[in-house]
């Protein structure tokens, strides 16, 4: 990378940072006033918080989102939305443009960073992955947020893609709580975030257009644990494909 581009990218990211904490502020405090709501109430207000506040911050640092296959949600259902996972962008690009309230599960270390902790433990499911009660208490935490009516976000691959593939393999959480709550599986493919934030330069960003498409459901009525192997190799294959086709150089 030629001097300059890396001057730039280090003075974008510092840009983008700052741009996150002045809009978060106000973020916080309304996060504030919706902590004694009961759930589901508390969720879909936190949402509609979500929505606002990454209007607001995603074009300020010049990376509109577009979303493509909104029109797969059904009124009135829920569903288990898995998503592609290669920046740490791609949660304040998924959680609050899935259409309607909904949870991801998170790590429990970013709940203990100052102020943004609170928001991100208010709208997550948290899990201390080296846990084993934490562990379970987190699947027990899901299948609860799927019988409240609130959609699950999750990302099946578990940590962010650092290779040059398309997909990681997928792990079995989310198809085995789709499966026991008998919801539908709703593949969804972000583009661009891992060019926004190059995992390869370290601390360099560049701004960049994002997309999040939404595919067509695929329904686990009927589905026994028996199935979820080919249930997650047909999502994988989709989603595979899908990615192939239509990213952009």
């Amino acid at each position: 990378m030629n001097p300059i581009k890396n001057i730039a990218g280090k003075i974008y990211l510092v840009y983008l940072l700052l741009v996150f904490i002045i809009t978060m502020l106000p973020a916080y405090i309304a996060t504030l006033l919706i902590l004694g709501l009961p759930e589901p109430r508390r969720s879909k207000a936190l949402h509609g918080i979500f929505v606002v506040w990454m209007n607001v911050f995603m074009p300020l640092v010049f990376c509109p989102v577009r979303r493509k296959g909104t029109g797969y949600f059904a009124p009135g259902k829920n569903y288990v939305v898995v998503c592609n996972h290669n920046s740490f962008i791609d949660i304040p690009v998924s959680s609050p443009w899935i259409p309607g309230a909904n949870k991801t599960l998170a790590k429990v270390e970013i709940a203990k960073v100052p102020l943004f902790g609170l928001i991100y433990k208010t709208g997550s499911i948290l899990v201390d992955r080296e846990s084993e009660k934490s562990r379970k208490e987190s699947f027990t935490a899901m299948r609860e947020t799927l019988r409240m009516g609130l959609h699950l976000c999750l990302y099946p691959e578990g940590t962010r893609n650092k290779t040059n593939e398309p997909l990681q393999e997928f792990q079995d959480g989310a198809f085995v709580v789709a499966i026991r709550e008998q919801k539908p599986v709703m593949p969804a493919l972000i583009f661009n975030t891992g060019k926004i934030l190059p995992h390869q330069y370290g601390f360099w960003g560049r701004p960049c257009p994002v997309e999040l498409h939404f595919l067509p459901p695929v329904e686990t009525a009927g589905m026994s644990l028996k199935e979820l192997p080919a249930l997650k190799a047909q999502i994988w294959q989709t989603m595979h494909d899908y990615y192939v086709t239509n990213k952009r150089a």
